[in-house]
């Protein structure tokens, strides 16, 4: 096989990832050096592919989450087209220790596993409601109708976003979380970035005025050892909680219902067997990796890994979807199989940076599934595979939509 230069913004690698991680995954070499385009510059980053190594890094005290410990506000204002860039990184995801401890405590105050289970029979109902409204259909775009409302309609009743707003939401957070090519895209996203903060602003005035019982309330009043969040922390949060409370089930449904039709032997197990959708969103998690890479992170100094000399400021790109089909930890990777037992998948990460909402994530997926495979068992794939579309996005993979027929 000749060289593969690793470019995550090639249509190649959109449409297919797992070809080329692979082949980064078997090579000698455990990192891999290559550059990423932030802004104007060209940032030096490396890429760690196999599962041992990506659990080993997320827990290496050399690498930092927090930007401001490597770089000046002004270095990361030259290396980030996005203005509002404090808007992304005042949040527990963003955070080492002692800050990401305190963060995370105190969003665990109203976001707990107890809470997420109490939500079972709403998220039914939500289901049920939007594949009623399929009824009269054949030719459904999935993502449209069903992956994207389920999830953001929770996290919006949750959060106490009135269902005008859900829409405007939706356009927010996928800007924020896709790449932004030219001056004219640019220039838009920081236009949604500070709508995005204005709304956020004035809703978290209504709830100081007024409280509510919803998380936003709840993330205005709560405190830990008598602090509560700063202005700056509280928008962040709410960025956090929003996008991530949404996104990562919207891609896993997505991705997920994808696999299950291009294995119909996999969905059509799932229909007779329906106690197995747990172990089935585990299988998903796992084959098709809505987050595809964790979080940006920086080596906090210079030093040694794997024999490559890493330097200060370097960005680390820990393959989440690289990791997750290792032959060295799972038996027959590149296979889906919804009846897999041993699957200690990191699609959620690992260690103190695991997601606070892969309780809801879990909860939305099971019952997304069971209800649609139960209501529609016919359905199919309404597309030629190699016309579907891929977000742009560094650390998200998803579908544009999801054309099927139902019946």
């Amino acid at each position: 096989m000749e060289k593969v230069v690793f470019d995550l913004y090639s249509p190649e690698y959109q449409e297919n990832p797992y070809p080329t991680l692979s082949y980064f995954r078997e090579q000698d070499e455990r990192i891999h050096e290559f550059t990423i385009k932030r802004g104007t510059n060209e940032v030096k980053s490396w890429l760690v592919t196999r599962y041992n190594d990506v659990v080993t890094l997320m827990k290496d005290e050399r690498i930092t989450k927090d930007i401001l410990n490597v770089m000046s506000k002004n270095e990361i204002q030259q290396q980030n087209y996005i203005e509002e860039y404090e808007f992304f990184i005042n949040n527990m995801l963003f955070n080492d220790p002692p800050d990401h401890g305190r963060l995370r405590s105190l969003v665990h105050k109203v976001f707990f596993p107890r809470m997420i289970e109490g939500l079972r029979t709403r998220i039914e109902e939500i289901s049920t409601n939007l594949l009623d409204q399929l009824e009269t259909k054949t030719n459904v775009d999935l993502m449209e109708d069903y992956a994207v409302p389920l999830p953001i309609i929770v996290i919006s009743e949750m959060m106490g976003i009135p269902e005008k707003d859900r829409n405007q939401f939706r356009i927010w957070s996928n800007a924020s979380t896709s790449v932004a090519n030219g001056d004219e895209e640019i220039e838009k996203l920081n236009s949604y970035i500070k709508d995005f903060i204005h709304y956020l602003e004035t809703i978290i005035e209504e709830r100081k005025q007024s409280p509510q019982d919803d998380i936003i309330s709840g993330l205005v009043m709560a405190q830990e050892d008598g602090q509560k969040l700063s202005k700056k922390e509280l928008l962040s949060m709410l960025f956090l909680l929003i996008v991530a409370g949404h996104e990562t089930t919207v891609n896993l449904i997505g991705n997920g219902m994808l696999a299950l039709l291009q294995h119909p032997e996999q969905l059509d197990k799932l229909r007779k067997h329906p106690e197995l959708v747990g172990r089935a969103v585990e299988e998903l998690l796992r084959f098709t990796n809505p987050v595809e890479f964790a979080t940006s992170r920086y080596a906090l100094e210079d030093f040694t890994l794997y024999g490559k000399e890493i330097k200060k400021g370097d960005m680390i790109f820990l393959s989440l979807a690289a990791a997750n089909r290792d032959p060295k930890h799972f038996e027959n990777p590149e296979k889906l199989d919804i009846t897999r037992e041993e699957n200690k998948h990191i699609a959620f990460g690992f260690g103190m940076h695991y997601c606070l909402g892969a309780p809801l994530a879990r909860l939305e997926s099971q019952i997304a599934f069971q209800a649609l495979i139960q209501r529609y068992p016919n359905i199919k794939l309404n597309v030629n595979e190699k016309e579907l579309k891929w977000r742009h996005s560094e650390i998200f993979r998803g579908l544009t939509e999801l054309p099927v027929k139902l019946r």
